[in-house]
């Protein structure tokens, strides 16, 4: 076989394994994305199954129980029905009332139980236009 036809058939094999690993890694990405649901969307959720939770803290709900905390939550808009939280773990810095957190955990007994280490306190943005009124 001529050897520049052995180039060209590597050349084309090679580039067409790295389409193949480039759409695997693309579906892959994809597909292990999951949504953050919402308080109200969790109240009546299935038990035992893992959630990734995006909310409010209420302010003055905050409880220190043993090495954990107690707070509540209602959604990004600070509208609904508030969900109790527990979670045990360490506490970034900026939680505190009022700020949106991420929270990894599971429904149990009308309570979402975070998963340790997994609670995000988003800051609120220094960016934001202030109104003149």
């Amino acid at each position: 076989m001529d050897p520049q036809r052995k180039r060209k058939i590597r050349l084309v094999m090679a580039l067409s394994v790295a389409v193949l690993l480039a759409v695997a890694l693309i579906y892959t990405s994809f597909s292990a994305a999951t949504e953050a649901k919402e308080p109200s969307q969790l109240i009546g959720a299935t038990p035992g199954t893992t959630y990734d939770m995006t909310g409010k803290v209420v302010p003055g709900s905050i409880k220190h129980r043993g090495s954990g905390i107690a707070f509540q939550v209602v959604d990004r808009d600070g509208q609904g029905q508030s969900l109790p939280v527990s979670y045990t773990g360490t506490v970034p810095d900026p939680f505190r009332g009022g700020r949106e957190i991420v929270l990894t955990g599971r429904v149990q007994g009308g309570t979402f139980v975070g998963e340790p280490e997994t609670l995000i306190t988003k800051c609120p943005s220094k960016f934001t236009t202030k109104s003149n009124g």
